[in-house]
């Protein structure tokens, strides 16, 4: 009796672990993690690899998934069947750029100042707009398998699409083969996702037990300001777009792209990272598979409003420093700059902060000092990194879902957008 009574409990614990919530198993993780940090810092160092390995799962299979998926959904699509990924580029843009305004007002009210005497790294920032558009033309040229191998998404997409629509032409044991081929990637995203509790352990544990937050002290202020705007971006602006878009209560979706895509986000510190987490969640929402296959990666790359938050506080704190104005004419061109700026932010983290030489150019701040600047979102990059691309990376899920269920209603009539 005592025999199967342990053989029930082992039976429930594995069947929590494949198929319990994986919300409650991040936060036990997260729970867990911190616990060993506090008690034990040394083997949380250690279980770092744990972390590592997790996101580094993600990333390897994120290329390939976005590769298959795409490819397969042009490849499949039906003649005439509609898709929505024009009013989600919309919704990105508007959401980046109105992220960039909501940053521009933060800094104003709650102008900070920065401490400017730090060495700094050798780095390349882009020298102006062209430059960075410049690399997104490059990008979408890149050589299809260098594309894949480093992350190049933009590339990626390129290649996925055109290989999508010239396999529409194929016979159909062909479609039905790259097909299958997308679903036996997806399965093995599935798994690496259920790996996340695992993971966020790791990432949690080694990070709190190697940094801390000291260093965080001395830019308490800027840091503040920082996580304000995006908090209003995720909150206030990201939810009036969304209800513009349903015409309903936006929050509960709001909520559940927080809960579920924000918080991996925010310990992978990786918008390309966190595409699978992203599509599998538009699967579990039912949402059109040709529709979110492309925009899920296409959000990756190009809908950064947490970047474009970052790229405006730490520009105009190191105006801010050194004593000059801003006037309104002005500051609307650094939000439309800034908001170019983070599309062309790389989905790694500290993507967007070798973006800030860039807007910090418009005002005629040397490289030296902007790279400085670059030191100091460093410093605070242990939270303001995370934050960005939790905000980055729901959002994708969030404007996917809004177009997707605007569609919907939209078919089944103009009453259902009341309801």
């Amino acid at each position: 009796m005592e025999k199967q009574q342990r053989g029930f409990e082992q039976f429930t614990l594995v069947k929590f672990i494949v198929q319990g919530s994986l919300v409650t198993q991040i936060i036990i993780g997260l729970i867990a993690g911190i616990l060993l940090a506090w008690i034990m810092p040394s083997v949380a160092q250690s279980v770092g690899l744990l972390g590592t390995l997790f996101v580094g799962a993600l990333k390897a299979v994120a290329p390939v998934l976005v590769w298959v998926l795409v490819m397969s959904s042009i490849a499949n699509h039906k003649q005439g069947q509609k898709t929505n990924i024009r009013p989600i580029v919309i919704l990105y843009i508007v959401g980046t750029f109105l992220a960039a305004v909501v940053a521009v007002i933060g800094s104003m009210l709650f102008p900070s100042t920065l401490t400017l005497a730090t060495s700094t790294s050798q780095m390349s920032p882009p020298d102006n707009i062209v430059e960075v558009l410049k690399g997104v033309l490059l990008n979408i040229v890149a050589n299809p398998i260098d594309a894949i191998l480093n992350g190049n998404y933009i590339g990626i997409l390129a290649w996925s699409i055109g290989l999508g629509i010239a396999l529409r032409h194929a016979k159909e044991s062909t479609k039905s083969l790259v097909h299958d081929l997308s679903e036996a990637v997806t399965l093995v995203v599935r798994f690496v996702i259920r790996l996340a509790p695992l993971g966020i352990f790791g990432l949690v544990a080694s990070t709190i037990a190697t940094t801390g937050f000291e260093a965080l002290v001395g830019y308490t202020q800027l840091l503040v300001v920082l996580l304000a705007c995006m908090a209003v971006v995720a909150l206030v602006v990201n939810p009036l777009i969304v209800y513009w878009k349903i015409r309903r209560n936006p929050y509960p979706l709001v909520f559940d792209c927080l809960r579920e895509s924000g918080v991996t986000a925010f310990f992978t510190r990786s918008s390309a990272a966190n595409i699978p987490v992203n599509m599998a969640m538009c699967r579990r929402m039912n949402l059109d598979e040709d529709t979110y296959s492309v925009s899920i990666p296409l959000g990756a790359t190009i809908n950064m409003a947490g970047a474009a938050v970052t790229i405006t506080v730490l520009t105009l704190a190191a105006v801010n420093t050194l004593g000059m104005t801003v006037d309104i004419p002005t500051a609307i061109l650094l939000s439309v700059v800034s908001a170019i700026a983070a599309c062309g932010a790389s989905g790694v983290a500290g993507g967007s902060l070798l973006l800030i030489p860039l807007a910090c150019s418009m005002f005629g701040i040397s490289n030296e000092l902007a790279m400085q600047v670059v030191a100091v979102g460093l410093i605070i990059g242990v939270v303001q990194d995370s934050v960005e691309t939790a905000l980055n990376s729901s959002t994708d899920v969030l404007f996917t879902a809004a177009a997707c269920q605007a569609e919907a209603a939209k078919k089944q009539g103009p009453e259902s957008l009341a309801d």
